[in-house]
């Protein structure tokens, strides 16, 4: 187990092994059970590349070897950041059976974030695209490959891989040997108390911290997540959101089909106009969405533009709170039943119920989808608060780890010395005995369902000549949720714009969607009576219109 990991207590691990939510194998092992049971069923779809399980099993295992033989070991760590795609699912089996833990970074991570997650947790190897879009993520590769000592395989999906770098479809494809490549990672498979994969944190205090997902606590996440949203042989899942993202990759998401030998389907995008003929010519079942999402899709339906998807029966909405007004509307519109999700990468998953009432599922975030998940809601003094009213959420239990990734000083404010992670939700139990999510209690900004954090972007902005002090706080959006808006006390003289401001953190290699998208000047910022910055009065002063400041 590498240093840095915080495991669960024993008393603990020994209890959820037990309640069989911990079957203590690694999640790598169970592929060859689902290509066993489901062989010619396809497995993933990706414009025209149809995987069957069998052919799944066969590349993830030739793909396991191909690293292994390319100078990776169990217990190593790879910096993922591939689009939606089969060579995604394949990488991250072929991960999971060799014992070696992705890294899932985002398409829309820079060098800014990516640098910082390679060195941190000291990846061997590195996995980018060649290009997406007019971005050269192979180029960016190199780079981040080139200021990561501990690196020694950069692989490259899709185009050209240049010199120094290798082709991931090179290395995705089965073992010449196929009997002797499975009996090889079965000896060398992973213990399932080692860590499966690293998630990143939405986390307020600067980058992303990592999040260290065990096989037993993922298997878990998926298993349980399949079994309450009803997943099975027939579910036909459409991937839009970000596969390394929590939700589309294991909520029950990617895993969660796959091991109920059900279909995957990626998609690049979201939208509406690709998506909606896609889910017709694949009969598309279920799929996630962010609120954001789940509006155009409602808009493109309501304007005529598209009839609903006919195959469509389950709608998970996550993410970000989703408005009771537009719960309301997603039956209705898009004639799929609603199923609201409220959940982190830290752990702890609430869903609605599939047959809940429709107040309930338009007005509610779910319930703990584990009789052991246990949730506290405390006042500022850590208190429990009477029932119905707002505190903020702690939570621990069998897929919750107890600390992040070599993060001490993070793990001492996150987590209580008895092991309650501190969410940073504001809640309240509905009588339903669902959660209510009323906001945070952090300083965190929900763009679309990509978590920001202000002191983040406040510490990037400090960078800049001209600016004497500034504060980044959510403004509402109606498309989106929010979106980031700096407020700046400019220094005498300075000429600051938002362009300026966006062409200067775009230039310091930051991801896009963290970019300010309002800039307000002011002579000086609020303070509280300790003399910190009044957030929540900010937050109300950036909501007034422009000419009302």
């Amino acid at each position: 187990m590498r240093e840095g990991f915080v495991p669960w207590p024993k008393e603990a691990s020994d209890r959820y092994r037990e309640a069989g939510y911990w079957r203590g194998a690694p999640f790598g092992s169970y592929l060859h059970e689902w290509a066993q049971a489901y062989g010619d069923k396809v497995a993933v779809v990706d414009g025209g590349t149809r995987l069957t399980y069998g052919r799944l099993a066969d590349l993830a295992d030739g793909l396991a070897v191909g690293l292994l033989d390319a100078g990776l070991t169990p217990g190593d760590a790879i910096l993922v950041q591939l689009p939606n795609g089969w060579e995604f699912v394949a990488l991250t089996l072929a991960c999971l059976r060799a014992g070696i833990a992705p890294v899932m970074a985002l398409p829309a991570h820079r060098g800014h974030e990516l640098r910082y997650l390679a060195a941190h947790a000291e990846v061997k190897a590195i996995a980018v695209p060649d290009r997406i879009g007019d971005f050269d993520h192979q180029t960016l590769g190199h780079d981040i490959a080139q200021a990561t000592p501990s690196v020694r395989l950069l692989l490259v999906a899709g185009g050209e891989a240049r010199e120094g770098t290798t082709s991931l479809h090179a290395l995705a494809r089965p073992a010449d040997d196929p009997a002797a490549a499975r009996a090889r990672l079965d000896r060398l498979a992973p213990d399932s108390g080692d860590i499966a994969v690293f998630l990143l944190s939405g986390g307020t205090t600067g980058l992303p911290k990592l999040i260290t997902r065990t096989h037993d606590d993922y298997e878990y996440n998926a298993r349980r997540s399949a079994e309450v949203c009803g997943f099975g042989p027939d579910t036909v899942y459409l991937v839009s959101l970000p596969a390394a993202h929590n939700f589309p990759l294991a909520c029950p998401g990617i895993l969660g089909t796959l091991m109920c030998g059900g279909r995957v389907v990626m998609a690049r995008t979201p939208d509406p106009d690709k998506v909606f003929p896609l889910m017709a010519a694949e009969g598309v079942t279920a799929t996630a969405a962010v609120p954001a999402v789940t509006q155009r899709w409602i808009d493109a339906v309501a304007s005529g533009r598209h009839a609903a998807p006919a195959s469509l029966s389950l709608l998970q909405v996550g993410g970000a709170r989703l408005a009771p007004e537009v719960a309301r509307k997603v039956e209705p519109v898009l004639g799929a039943t609603l199923q609201q999700v409220f959940g982190m990468a830290e752990g702890l998953l609430n869903y609605t119920g599939l047959a809940d009432p429709d107040d309930i599922k338009a007005q509610t975030q779910g319930r703990p989808m584990c009789p052991d998940d246990e949730i506290l809601v405390v006042d500022a003094d850590d208190e429990p608060v009477p029932p119905g009213e707002m505190g903020a959420l702690l939570t621990r239990g069998p897929y919750t780890p107890r600390g992040y990734y070599r993060a001490p000083e993070h793990n001492a404010r996150s987590f209580t010395p008895d092991g309650w992670y501190r969410t940073g939700d504001v809640v309240r139990v509905h009588p339903s005995g669902n959660l209510v999510v009323e906001g945070r209690d952090k300083d965190l900004i929900n763009r679309g369902g990509e978590k920001i954090s202000a002191e983040e972007v406040e510490n990037l902005i400090y960078r800049l000549p001209g600016v004497s002090r500034v504060a980044a706080v959510a403004r509402p959006d109606q498309e989106l949720g929010e979106r980031v808006c700096a407020v700046v006390v400019p220094e005498p003289g300075s000429a600051l714009t938002l362009e300026s401001v966006r062409e200067a953190l775009g230039a310091m290699e930051v991801a896009r969607y963290k970019l300010p998208e309002h800039l307000v000047l002011v002579e000086e910022l609020p303070l509280t009576k300790v003399g910190k910055i009044d957030k929540k009065a900010l937050r109300e002063f950036v909501r007034l219109p422009d000419d009302a400041r």
